[in-house]
């Protein structure tokens, strides 16, 4: 009975060098790109965050951070213009600090 050992036979084959690049490509293709947003964009999500702490509401927020899209819904507890982040309040009372120009998308929830 033949028994094929699919790409494990080839990797012997390999140098380090090249299973190493070849694992740092299949890396760099899962990444995501973060989107560029306009002035109107960023306009729209600061309204949005404005009305949502004087209304005391909770928002949707995502936001990139290490090459994935991540999401968190909370209250906007503070805003720090000298590090220029938000600090967020989320279900469980944790504050979370996010930094504004990370921020891609803001909705009231």
């Amino acid at each position: 009975m033949l028994r094929d050992r699919g790409a494990l036979k080839w990797t012997a084959m390999m140098l380090p060098e090249h299973v190493k690049a070849l694992r740092e490509f299949d890396r760099d293709q899962e990444k995501k790109v973060k989107p560029e947003l306009d002035e109107q964009q960023l306009q729209l999500m600061e309204e949005t965050i404005c009305e949502a702490m004087a209304n005391n509401l909770e928002l949707c927020f995502t936001y990139f951070e290490r090459g994935d899209f991540r999401l968190l819904i909370g209250k906007v507890h503070f805003i720090d213009s000298y590090k220029r982040e938000l600090r967020i309040v989320d279900f469980h009372e944790e504050v979370i600090r996010v930094k504004i120009m990370d921020i891609v998308d803001v909705k009231i929830r």
